[in-house]
């Protein structure tokens, strides 16, 4: 397999051709759905609701059948605040489970499965409701973890569970440990050794992602440079530098993990490859729409940065490269796409969300 990048300069649409797009397959996902073995029952998606869990279970569901496996169900469970999400899923072949999911809430009415994804997780208003952050954080994962203690289980992390790291330095490995930075960072550590718990004393396999950040047209740390650009707002340089990846890719390497997931847990950096420069970002940015950024704040020399080069080799780089990612992004926001309002405040750096 090459691990080279693919650059690729894709422009979409609309929102049907970027959900197309988010939703699409590739070969070495068809592959290993075709030929994972530990998977005879249900692929159950727990906080399927959230900004990436819809094109998860899409993308599921797609390669499934590309692979011949419509004997397996994806069964998405959320709250389903936005009811048209929930029917968008279903009309895809999709099924769906309404479920609360608290750490006070009788998992045994959840469905069963044969392999889980986990993305349940407290973070924006976490600062000022931190026990609760770490109820849904720290707490749920380990009642999961008993529910399914005999299915492989990929569990979304965040890179937030290291601490800041030499701009220079190419970020932390899987190798380094943790510094999380505030409460919302402990609490994620927290879910990570809930998982870590019930794989080393259940056999419970497990794959824990740490993934920072996920981008796609709509939102993501690349929506915010670009419509403070766009909008001719302050782009502060405070966090000099991030991480991003193209959001499809996190989500393929989420199902493929699946077939990684092991006794102890295995943990595994998502992102690019790329350290890339804010500056850099906003400055182009500003080059693709017609306007001078506005940039402001002195440049740190220390950010939240992860090397994935575990990931890179096990599933190769992201199909989307930072490049096609700026430039499909000043697209969309050049013709007015629907942007979501969900900023990731990337710039913090005292972990207060």
């Amino acid at each position: 397999m090459s691990y080279e990048p693919k650059l690729e300069r894709k422009v979409f649409d609309n929102e049907a051709d970027l959900e197309d797009r988010l939703g699409e397959p590739s070969p070495a996902l068809v592959a290993e759905l075709a030929d994972f073995a530990g998977l005879r029952g249900d692929l159950v998606v727990l906080g399927a609701g959230g900004k990436m869990g819809p094109s998860l279970c899409q993308l599921a569901r797609r390669a499934l059948d590309a692979a011949g496996r419509d004997d397996i169900a994806v069964v998405a469970v959320s709250r389903w605040s936005n009811p048209a999400v929930e029917q968008g899923l279903r009309a895809a072949g999709v099924e769906t489970r309404r479920f609360d999911l608290t750490p006070d809430a009788d998992l045994a009415g959840l469905p069963d499965a044969d392999a889980v994804v986990y993305m349940v997780g407290a973070k924006f208003g976490s600062s000022g409701r931190p026990a609760h952050t770490w109820a849904v954080n720290a707490l749920l994962p380990d009642a999961v973890a008993r529910r399914y203690a005999d299915v492989p289980i990929a569990a979304f992390s965040t890179g937030n569970v290291y601490p800041l790291a030499p701009v220079s330095g190419g970020g932390c490995t899987e190798s380094d440990p943790p510094g999380p930075v505030g409460e919302y960072a402990m609490s994620c550590l927290g879910r990570e050794r809930a998982f870590e718990y019930a794989s080393i004393e259940r056999g419970t396999p497990v794959t824990l992602i740490r993934l920072n950040y996920a981008v796609e047209m709509r939102y993501g740390v690349l929506v915010d440079i670009g419509t403070a650009v766009r909008d001719e707002r302050p782009v502060t340089l405070s966090t000099s530098h991030v991480n991003v990846v193209w959001q499809r890719y996190a989500n393929e390497v989420a199902l493929r993990s699946l077939r990684h997931a092991s006794t102890p847990a295995l943990v595994l950096n998502l992102t690019g490859p790329e350290t890339a420069s804010v500056r850099r970002i906003a400055t182009r940015f500003g080059e693709l729409l017609g306007v001078e950024p506005s940039l402001c704040d002195d440049e740190a020399d220390t950010a939240l940065l992860s090397d994935a080069g575990r990931c890179h080799r096990m599933f190769g780089y992201p199909d989307l490269s930072l490049q096609a990612l700026v430039e499909a992004t000043a697209d969309w926001l050049a013709k007015g796409g629907t942007v979501w309002d969900k900023p990731t405040k990337f710039e913090r750096r005292d972990g207060a969300f």
